[in-house]
Protein backbone atom coordinates (compact mmCIF):
# COMPACT_ATOMS: atom_id res chain seq x y z
CA UNK A 1 0.00 0.00 0.00
CA UNK A 2 1.53 3.55 -0.77
CA UNK A 3 2.42 5.73 1.82
CA UNK A 4 -0.07 8.39 1.31
CA UNK A 5 -2.59 5.60 2.20
CA UNK A 6 -1.07 4.72 5.13
CA UNK A 7 -2.92 6.08 8.36
CA UNK A 8 -2.51 9.39 10.16
CA UNK A 9 -2.11 9.79 13.71
CA UNK A 10 -3.48 12.08 16.28
CA UNK A 11 -1.97 11.96 20.12
CA UNK A 12 -3.54 13.91 22.76
CA UNK A 13 -2.98 13.84 26.89
CA UNK A 14 -6.83 13.36 27.28
CA UNK A 15 -8.96 11.75 24.62
CA UNK A 16 -12.97 11.48 25.79
CA UNK A 17 -15.56 9.97 23.84
CA UNK A 18 -18.36 10.84 23.25
CA UNK A 19 -20.11 14.29 23.94
CA UNK A 20 -22.80 14.70 25.88
CA UNK A 21 -23.07 16.36 29.09
CA UNK A 22 -21.15 14.20 31.04
CA UNK A 23 -18.10 14.22 27.97
CA UNK A 24 -18.57 17.86 27.82
CA UNK A 25 -17.98 18.63 31.35
CA UNK A 26 -14.72 16.75 31.59
CA UNK A 27 -13.37 17.54 28.81
CA UNK A 28 -13.73 21.09 29.81
CA UNK A 29 -12.51 20.70 33.41
CA UNK A 30 -9.47 18.44 32.30
CA UNK A 31 -9.22 21.53 29.94
CA UNK A 32 -9.11 24.51 32.61
CA UNK A 33 -6.20 22.55 34.26
CA UNK A 34 -4.25 23.11 30.77
CA UNK A 35 -3.87 19.62 29.91
CA UNK A 36 -3.94 18.82 25.85
CA UNK A 37 -7.87 17.16 25.05
CA UNK A 38 -9.57 15.88 22.37
CA UNK A 39 -13.57 15.39 22.13
CA UNK A 40 -14.48 12.94 19.88
CA UNK A 41 -18.38 11.71 19.00
CA UNK A 42 -20.18 10.30 16.41
CA UNK A 43 -23.31 12.77 16.20
CA UNK A 44 -22.76 15.14 13.71
CA UNK A 45 -23.20 17.58 16.59
CA UNK A 46 -22.15 17.12 20.28
CA UNK A 47 -25.29 17.40 23.26
CA UNK A 48 -25.75 13.72 23.37
CA UNK A 49 -29.41 12.34 23.35
CA UNK A 50 -30.22 14.71 26.40
CA UNK A 51 -29.13 18.04 24.30
CA UNK A 52 -29.19 16.83 20.60
CA UNK A 53 -29.39 19.22 17.89
CA UNK A 54 -32.41 20.64 16.93
CA UNK A 55 -32.61 20.70 13.06
CA UNK A 56 -28.66 21.41 12.81
CA UNK A 57 -28.38 23.76 15.75
CA UNK A 58 -26.88 22.92 18.53
CA UNK A 59 -28.71 23.53 21.93
CA UNK A 60 -28.08 26.58 24.42
CA UNK A 61 -25.99 24.29 26.75
CA UNK A 62 -23.69 22.57 24.40
CA UNK A 63 -23.27 26.22 22.12
CA UNK A 64 -22.09 27.45 25.84
CA UNK A 65 -20.19 24.32 26.25
CA UNK A 66 -17.96 24.39 22.94
CA UNK A 67 -17.18 28.11 23.20
CA UNK A 68 -15.67 27.30 26.66
CA UNK A 69 -13.68 24.19 24.94
CA UNK A 70 -12.18 26.49 22.44
CA UNK A 71 -10.92 29.08 24.21
CA UNK A 72 -9.31 26.36 25.71
CA UNK A 73 -7.93 24.56 22.96
CA UNK A 74 -10.00 21.29 23.25
CA UNK A 75 -10.57 19.94 19.72
CA UNK A 76 -13.51 18.41 18.53
CA UNK A 77 -14.37 15.35 16.22
CA UNK A 78 -17.93 15.38 15.38
CA UNK A 79 -19.51 12.60 12.98
CA UNK A 80 -16.46 10.34 14.00
CA UNK A 81 -16.51 6.44 15.46
CA UNK A 82 -14.28 4.96 17.73
CA UNK A 83 -13.58 1.69 15.05
CA UNK A 84 -11.62 -0.80 17.91
CA UNK A 85 -8.71 -0.46 20.64
CA UNK A 86 -5.35 -1.02 19.38
CA UNK A 87 -2.30 -1.66 21.25
CA UNK A 88 -0.51 0.68 23.23
CA UNK A 89 -3.43 3.15 24.14
CA UNK A 90 -4.73 3.78 20.87
CA UNK A 91 -7.76 3.74 19.17
CA UNK A 92 -8.37 3.31 15.36
CA UNK A 93 -11.13 6.00 14.12
CA UNK A 94 -12.92 6.88 11.51
CA UNK A 95 -14.92 9.62 10.49
CA UNK A 96 -15.45 12.81 7.50
CA UNK A 97 -11.35 13.38 7.43
CA UNK A 98 -10.72 9.06 7.48
CA UNK A 99 -9.71 6.42 9.63
CA UNK A 100 -7.07 7.67 11.93
CA UNK A 101 -5.14 6.17 14.92
CA UNK A 102 -5.91 8.05 17.64
CA UNK A 103 -2.65 7.79 20.90
CA UNK A 104 -3.95 8.72 24.69
CA UNK A 105 -2.29 8.83 27.61
CA UNK A 106 -5.77 9.27 29.80
CA UNK A 107 -8.92 8.30 28.18
CA UNK A 108 -12.70 8.82 29.13
CA UNK A 109 -15.43 6.91 28.02
CA UNK A 110 -18.99 9.03 27.95
CA UNK A 111 -20.71 6.46 25.75
CA UNK A 112 -23.93 7.25 27.06
CA UNK A 113 -26.84 4.51 26.73
CA UNK A 114 -29.06 3.33 24.19
CA UNK A 115 -33.20 2.10 24.65
CA UNK A 116 -34.28 -0.99 25.36
CA UNK A 117 -36.10 -2.17 22.80
CA UNK A 118 -37.86 -5.61 23.41
CA UNK A 119 -39.83 -7.36 20.25
CA UNK A 120 -43.69 -7.89 20.61
CA UNK A 121 -45.63 -9.23 17.69
CA UNK A 122 -45.64 -6.45 14.93
CA UNK A 123 -42.95 -4.77 16.56
CA UNK A 124 -41.41 -4.41 12.95
CA UNK A 125 -44.07 -2.75 11.03
CA UNK A 126 -43.08 0.42 9.75
CA UNK A 127 -44.37 3.07 12.08
CA UNK A 128 -43.48 1.77 15.59
CA UNK A 129 -40.26 3.21 16.88
CA UNK A 130 -37.99 4.04 19.97
CA UNK A 131 -39.83 6.20 22.29
CA UNK A 132 -36.47 7.86 22.47
CA UNK A 133 -35.77 7.17 18.77
CA UNK A 134 -38.97 8.68 17.73
CA UNK A 135 -38.22 11.89 19.70
CA UNK A 136 -34.30 12.16 18.11
CA UNK A 137 -36.10 11.92 14.78
CA UNK A 138 -38.74 14.77 15.34
CA UNK A 139 -36.39 16.69 17.07
CA UNK A 140 -33.67 16.56 13.39
CA UNK A 141 -36.98 17.42 11.72
CA UNK A 142 -38.68 14.49 10.85
CA UNK A 143 -42.34 15.91 10.25
CA UNK A 144 -45.02 14.49 13.03
CA UNK A 145 -47.73 17.38 13.44
CA UNK A 146 -50.77 16.08 13.16
CA UNK A 147 -50.18 12.15 13.01
CA UNK A 148 -51.83 10.23 16.29
CA UNK A 149 -48.96 8.59 18.41
CA UNK A 150 -49.19 6.35 20.86
CA UNK A 151 -46.66 5.80 23.60
CA UNK A 152 -46.16 3.02 25.34
CA UNK A 153 -43.52 0.89 27.97
CA UNK A 154 -42.21 1.68 31.11
CA UNK A 155 -40.25 4.24 32.98
CA UNK A 156 -40.55 8.77 33.22
CA UNK A 157 -38.57 9.06 30.14
CA UNK A 158 -41.98 8.43 28.68
CA UNK A 159 -43.22 11.29 29.91
CA UNK A 160 -40.50 13.10 28.15
CA UNK A 161 -40.74 11.40 24.49
CA UNK A 162 -44.29 12.47 24.63
CA UNK A 163 -43.97 15.66 25.68
CA UNK A 164 -41.73 16.56 22.46
CA UNK A 165 -44.04 14.66 20.13
CA UNK A 166 -47.21 16.84 21.72
CA UNK A 167 -45.35 19.78 21.48
CA UNK A 168 -44.19 19.25 17.89
CA UNK A 169 -48.09 18.91 16.61
CA UNK A 170 -48.34 15.30 17.53
CA UNK A 171 -51.53 14.06 18.39
CA UNK A 172 -50.24 11.99 21.51
CA UNK A 173 -53.34 9.52 21.82
CA UNK A 174 -52.15 7.74 25.23
CA UNK A 175 -49.71 6.68 27.52
CA UNK A 176 -49.41 3.80 28.41
CA UNK A 177 -47.36 2.64 31.70
CA UNK A 178 -46.35 -0.63 32.19
CA UNK A 179 -46.30 -0.17 36.09
CA UNK A 180 -48.57 -0.72 38.72
CA UNK A 181 -50.16 2.03 40.57
CA UNK A 182 -48.96 1.08 43.61
CA UNK A 183 -45.09 1.43 41.94
CA UNK A 184 -46.16 4.85 40.87
CA UNK A 185 -47.50 5.63 44.12
CA UNK A 186 -44.14 4.55 45.73
CA UNK A 187 -42.30 6.97 43.09
CA UNK A 188 -44.48 9.87 44.00
CA UNK A 189 -43.18 9.54 47.18
CA UNK A 190 -39.48 9.00 46.32
CA UNK A 191 -40.39 12.36 44.19
CA UNK A 192 -41.69 14.37 47.60
CA UNK A 193 -37.92 13.41 48.75
CA UNK A 194 -36.53 15.55 45.56
CA UNK A 195 -38.66 18.86 45.07
CA UNK A 196 -36.69 19.38 41.49
CA UNK A 197 -37.23 16.17 39.92
CA UNK A 198 -40.98 16.51 41.42
CA UNK A 199 -41.44 20.11 39.60
CA UNK A 200 -40.15 18.73 36.51
CA UNK A 201 -42.51 15.74 36.62
CA UNK A 202 -45.36 18.05 37.57
CA UNK A 203 -44.23 20.35 34.20
CA UNK A 204 -44.39 17.27 31.92
CA UNK A 205 -47.48 16.28 33.24
CA UNK A 206 -49.22 19.62 32.53
CA UNK A 207 -47.46 19.73 29.34
CA UNK A 208 -49.65 16.31 28.62
CA UNK A 209 -53.44 17.79 30.40
CA UNK A 210 -55.87 15.77 28.28
CA UNK A 211 -53.87 13.09 26.78
CA UNK A 212 -55.40 10.05 28.04
CA UNK A 213 -53.27 7.62 30.75
CA UNK A 214 -53.10 3.82 31.58
CA UNK A 215 -50.96 2.48 34.48
CA UNK A 216 -50.59 -1.63 34.91
CA UNK A 217 -50.99 -1.93 31.09
CA UNK A 218 -49.11 -3.15 28.23
CA UNK A 219 -48.66 -3.81 24.92
CA UNK A 220 -50.08 -7.32 23.45
CA UNK A 221 -49.21 -6.39 19.63
CA UNK A 222 -48.91 -3.78 16.70
CA UNK A 223 -51.53 -4.23 13.78
CA UNK A 224 -51.96 -2.89 10.07
CA UNK A 225 -52.00 -3.59 6.38
CA UNK A 226 -48.03 -2.41 5.92
CA UNK A 227 -48.09 -0.02 8.53
CA UNK A 228 -49.14 0.45 12.17
CA UNK A 229 -52.68 1.41 12.21
CA UNK A 230 -53.86 0.31 15.73
CA UNK A 231 -52.09 -1.01 18.60
CA UNK A 232 -53.31 -4.04 21.34
CA UNK A 233 -53.22 -3.23 24.95
CA UNK A 234 -54.01 -5.27 28.40
CA UNK A 235 -54.13 -3.55 31.43
CA UNK A 236 -54.02 -6.18 34.08
CA UNK A 237 -56.69 -9.05 34.63
CA UNK A 238 -58.23 -7.05 31.37
CA UNK A 239 -59.60 -7.42 28.40
CA UNK A 240 -57.69 -6.42 25.11
CA UNK A 241 -58.81 -3.59 23.70
CA UNK A 242 -57.59 -1.79 20.77
CA UNK A 243 -56.27 1.78 20.20
CA UNK A 244 -56.09 3.54 16.90
CA UNK A 245 -53.12 5.25 15.64
CA UNK A 246 -50.22 6.45 13.25
CA UNK A 247 -47.40 5.46 15.31
CA UNK A 248 -46.18 3.43 18.33
CA UNK A 249 -43.66 4.66 20.67
CA UNK A 250 -42.35 2.06 22.85
CA UNK A 251 -40.03 1.76 25.22
CA UNK A 252 -38.26 -0.17 28.67
CA UNK A 253 -35.76 2.05 30.04
CA UNK A 254 -32.29 2.11 28.91
CA UNK A 255 -29.02 -0.14 28.31
CA UNK A 256 -25.47 1.16 29.48
CA UNK A 257 -23.52 1.19 26.38
CA UNK A 258 -20.10 -0.53 27.26
CA UNK A 259 -19.04 -2.41 23.95
CA UNK A 260 -15.63 -0.16 23.91
CA UNK A 261 -15.11 -0.51 27.43
CA UNK A 262 -15.65 -4.36 27.26
CA UNK A 263 -13.26 -4.36 24.36
CA UNK A 264 -10.64 -2.12 26.34
CA UNK A 265 -10.85 -5.02 28.92
CA UNK A 266 -12.59 -2.69 31.77
CA UNK A 267 -14.90 -4.67 34.33
CA UNK A 268 -19.09 -4.32 34.35
CA UNK A 269 -21.11 -5.16 37.09
CA UNK A 270 -25.04 -4.34 37.64
CA UNK A 271 -25.64 -1.40 38.81
CA UNK A 272 -29.55 0.55 38.90
CA UNK A 273 -31.16 -2.48 36.96
CA UNK A 274 -28.40 -2.97 33.63
CA UNK A 275 -24.90 -4.06 32.86
CA UNK A 276 -22.59 -1.04 33.27
CA UNK A 277 -18.78 -0.34 33.58
CA UNK A 278 -17.32 -0.49 37.22
CA UNK A 279 -15.86 2.31 38.21
CA UNK A 280 -14.44 4.20 41.74
CA UNK A 281 -14.55 7.34 42.99
CA UNK A 282 -12.12 8.86 40.70
CA UNK A 283 -14.40 7.10 38.40
CA UNK A 284 -12.06 5.32 37.22
CA UNK A 285 -11.91 1.86 36.18
CA UNK A 286 -10.62 -1.76 36.39
CA UNK A 287 -8.03 -0.64 33.64
CA UNK A 288 -4.73 1.96 34.27
CA UNK A 289 -5.45 5.25 32.46
CA UNK A 290 -9.22 4.90 31.46
CA UNK A 291 -11.72 6.22 33.38
CA UNK A 292 -15.88 6.05 33.00
CA UNK A 293 -18.28 9.29 33.22
CA UNK A 294 -22.29 9.22 32.51
CA UNK A 295 -25.09 6.64 31.64
CA UNK A 296 -22.48 3.98 30.49
CA UNK A 297 -21.63 3.46 34.62
CA UNK A 298 -25.43 3.27 35.21
CA UNK A 299 -28.53 4.87 34.09
CA UNK A 300 -28.91 8.17 36.09
CA UNK A 301 -29.83 10.82 34.00
CA UNK A 302 -28.00 14.26 33.03
CA UNK A 303 -27.26 16.21 36.04
CA UNK A 304 -25.14 12.72 37.65
CA UNK A 305 -23.56 12.65 34.24
CA UNK A 306 -22.27 16.00 34.61
CA UNK A 307 -21.46 15.35 37.93
CA UNK A 308 -19.05 12.80 37.10
CA UNK A 309 -17.84 14.32 34.36
CA UNK A 310 -16.45 17.12 36.17
CA UNK A 311 -15.04 14.58 39.01
CA UNK A 312 -13.15 12.95 36.00
CA UNK A 313 -11.68 16.20 34.52
CA UNK A 314 -10.52 16.84 37.99
CA UNK A 315 -9.08 13.01 38.48
CA UNK A 316 -6.83 13.49 35.29
CA UNK A 317 -6.41 17.22 35.97
CA UNK A 318 -4.73 16.69 39.40
CA UNK A 319 -4.15 13.06 39.98
CA UNK A 320 -6.66 13.52 42.97
CA UNK A 321 -10.62 12.66 43.54
CA UNK A 322 -12.70 15.47 43.72
CA UNK A 323 -14.67 16.29 47.01
CA UNK A 324 -17.89 13.63 47.85
CA UNK A 325 -20.01 15.42 46.37
CA UNK A 326 -23.81 15.18 47.95
CA UNK A 327 -25.66 16.26 45.39
CA UNK A 328 -24.01 12.96 42.82
CA UNK A 329 -25.16 10.63 46.08
CA UNK A 330 -28.61 12.23 45.18
CA UNK A 331 -28.85 11.79 41.61
CA UNK A 332 -27.94 8.09 42.27
CA UNK A 333 -30.35 7.40 44.99
CA UNK A 334 -33.24 8.94 42.49
CA UNK A 335 -32.00 6.85 40.02
CA UNK A 336 -31.90 3.77 42.20
CA UNK A 337 -35.92 4.57 43.16
CA UNK A 338 -36.29 4.63 38.97
CA UNK A 339 -34.45 1.08 38.83
CA UNK A 340 -36.93 -0.38 41.35
CA UNK A 341 -39.72 1.26 40.50
CA UNK A 342 -39.91 0.81 36.28
CA UNK A 343 -37.83 -2.30 35.89
CA UNK A 344 -37.62 -4.23 32.67
CA UNK A 345 -40.82 -6.88 32.49
CA UNK A 346 -39.78 -10.47 33.46
CA UNK A 347 -42.15 -12.11 31.76
CA UNK A 348 -41.53 -11.16 28.32
CA UNK A 349 -40.76 -14.58 26.93
CA UNK A 350 -44.44 -15.41 27.59
CA UNK A 351 -45.85 -12.24 25.16
CA UNK A 352 -43.96 -13.74 22.07
CA UNK A 353 -45.46 -15.95 19.60
CA UNK A 354 -43.57 -18.69 17.35
CA UNK A 355 -43.00 -15.81 14.55
CA UNK A 356 -42.33 -12.81 16.30
CA UNK A 357 -38.77 -11.62 14.87
CA UNK A 358 -35.85 -11.36 17.25
CA UNK A 359 -33.43 -10.44 15.05
CA UNK A 360 -34.92 -7.61 12.34
CA UNK A 361 -31.60 -7.83 11.11
CA UNK A 362 -31.19 -11.33 10.16
CA UNK A 363 -34.99 -12.01 10.50
CA UNK A 364 -34.73 -14.65 12.97
CA UNK A 365 -38.41 -15.31 14.86
CA UNK A 366 -38.71 -16.65 18.31
CA UNK A 367 -38.96 -20.39 17.68
CA UNK A 368 -35.78 -20.63 15.84
CA UNK A 369 -34.38 -19.23 19.65
CA UNK A 370 -36.25 -20.31 22.35
CA UNK A 371 -34.70 -23.36 22.75
CA UNK A 372 -31.23 -22.84 21.69
CA UNK A 373 -28.75 -23.25 25.53
CA UNK A 374 -27.42 -19.72 25.26
CA UNK A 375 -26.11 -16.70 22.63
CA UNK A 376 -23.11 -18.58 21.02
CA UNK A 377 -25.72 -21.26 20.07
CA UNK A 378 -27.78 -18.93 19.05
CA UNK A 379 -25.97 -17.14 16.91
CA UNK A 380 -23.94 -19.84 15.46
CA UNK A 381 -27.51 -21.94 14.65
CA UNK A 382 -29.33 -18.45 13.43
CA UNK A 383 -27.27 -15.57 12.72
CA UNK A 384 -28.53 -14.00 15.53
CA UNK A 385 -27.04 -10.82 15.83
CA UNK A 386 -24.58 -10.98 12.68
CA UNK A 387 -26.60 -7.95 10.86
CA UNK A 388 -25.82 -4.56 10.61
CA UNK A 389 -26.82 -4.06 14.82
CA UNK A 390 -24.17 -6.48 15.62
CA UNK A 391 -26.71 -7.64 18.27
CA UNK A 392 -27.46 -4.52 19.83
CA UNK A 393 -30.98 -4.82 19.76
CA UNK A 394 -31.15 -9.14 19.40
CA UNK A 395 -28.40 -9.74 22.26
CA UNK A 396 -29.82 -7.45 24.25
CA UNK A 397 -33.35 -8.98 24.42
CA UNK A 398 -32.23 -12.36 24.70
CA UNK A 399 -29.80 -11.17 27.41
CA UNK A 400 -32.76 -9.95 29.17
CA UNK A 401 -35.68 -12.26 28.41
CA UNK A 402 -33.34 -15.83 28.39
CA UNK A 403 -30.81 -14.29 31.13
CA UNK A 404 -27.82 -15.54 29.19
CA UNK A 405 -24.51 -14.03 29.64
CA UNK A 406 -23.45 -11.63 26.69
CA UNK A 407 -20.71 -12.68 24.37
CA UNK A 408 -17.49 -10.84 24.13
CA UNK A 409 -17.06 -7.97 22.11
CA UNK A 410 -15.11 -8.55 18.47
CA UNK A 411 -14.16 -5.59 16.29
CA UNK A 412 -14.73 -3.47 15.07
CA UNK A 413 -17.32 -1.70 16.87
CA UNK A 414 -18.94 0.35 14.48
CA UNK A 415 -19.68 0.02 10.55
CA UNK A 416 -16.30 0.78 8.77
CA UNK A 417 -15.38 0.67 5.01
CA UNK A 418 -12.85 -2.11 4.15
CA UNK A 419 -9.43 -0.16 3.45
CA UNK A 420 -10.10 1.46 6.91
CA UNK A 421 -9.40 -2.33 8.02
CA UNK A 422 -6.87 -3.43 5.92
CA UNK A 423 -4.54 -0.34 6.79
CA UNK A 424 -4.56 -0.83 10.25
CA UNK A 425 -1.07 -2.83 9.75
CA UNK A 426 0.37 -0.11 7.82
CA UNK A 427 3.05 2.55 9.74
CA UNK A 428 1.47 5.67 10.27
CA UNK A 429 2.26 8.53 7.67
CA UNK A 430 2.39 11.11 9.89
CA UNK A 431 1.85 13.02 13.07
CA UNK A 432 -1.28 15.01 13.25
CA UNK A 433 -1.21 17.64 16.15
Amino acid sequence: MPESDNLAELRARVVVVGAGPAGLAAARVAAAAGLDVLLLDAAPLPGGQVWRARQGVAAEPVARALASLAATGVRVLSGTRVVMALPERTLLIDGPDGARRLRWDKLILATGARERLLPFPGWTLPGVFGAGGLQALVKGGWPIRGRRVLVAGTGPLLLAAAATLRREGAQVVGLVEEASAVALARFAGTLAAHPRKALQAMRLGASLLGVPSNVGTRVIAAEGDGRVERVVLQGEGGRPRVVDCDALAAGWGLIPQTELAQSLGCALAMRLGALAIVVDERQRTSVDGVLAVGECTGIAGAVAAQLQGEAAGCAVALDQPARPSRRLAREHAFAAAVAARFPAPADWAARLRDDTLVCRCEDVPWSALRDQPDLRAAKLATRCGMGHCQGRLCHDTLAAVMHWPRLPVRPPLAPAPLATLLAIDQPPSHLET
